[in-house]
């Protein structure tokens, strides 16, 4: 026995009409794939970071408690080039200030965890805070995210960071800054 179609188009028709679907071409606009390359590289990274949340490592991170020097990075956010000071409260975890002197005067502060690697002196850190910066007549206000590499050299008293701290301007409206990537040299005190 014959199986029932749809106006003689091919599309099987089981007790309900059936509707035929036409294919509909439809482009993905620029940002929509750039958002996506952007999940592709953080996805592994936040699985990684989410995993040594919960099975963090105990051993000491860092092995000074205070270091203070430059940070170096693009004009485009609100805390760009710096001056920069990082204390450790505890073995992990660290507040690092920052007064701005790029594009924008600007002072911020961040909590950062770090969890250490095998490598003596060498840690990753993520964390978050906040920041205010002037420039013209207009104020910046919003938080910030950080995650850098730091590493201590073990005989010189120099601490080396690379690290990535988005911002979210609240005011004067409503921004995301994510090309926030900068280098910071910083001389260890204690």
């Amino acid at each position: 026995m014959k199986q029932p179609t749809l106006h003689n188009a091919g599309i099987p028709v089981y007790g309900k009409a059936a509707i035929p679907v036409h294919h509909i071409g439809y482009t993905i606009p620029a940002y929509a794939c750039r958002k996506m390359k952007m999940i592709k590289l953080l996805l592994p990274l936040l699985l990684f970071l989410t995993g040594s949340l919960f099975f963090p490592n105990n051993s000491r991170a860092q092995d000074y408690r205070f270091a203070l020097g430059l940070r170096l990075s693009n004009d485009i956010p609100t805390i760009s080039n710096s001056v920069s000071g990082k204390y450790f409260v505890t073995d992990l975890n660290a507040i690092e200030g920052i007064v701005s002197f790029g594009s924008r005067f600007g002072i911020g502060a961040l909590l950062e965890l770090h969890r250490p690697f095998a490598t003596p002196g060498l840690s990753w850190y993520f964390g978050g805070g906040a920041y205010v910066g002037w420039e013209d007549h207009d104020t910046y206000l919003g938080p910030t995210g950080v995650l850098g590499l730091d590493y201590r050299f073990p005989n010189v008293p120099v601490n080396l960071s690379l690290d990535w701290k988005p911002e979210l301007d609240i005011i004067p409206k409503i921004n995301f800054v994510p090309e926030a990537i900068a280098v910071a040299i910083r001389f260890v005190i204690k």
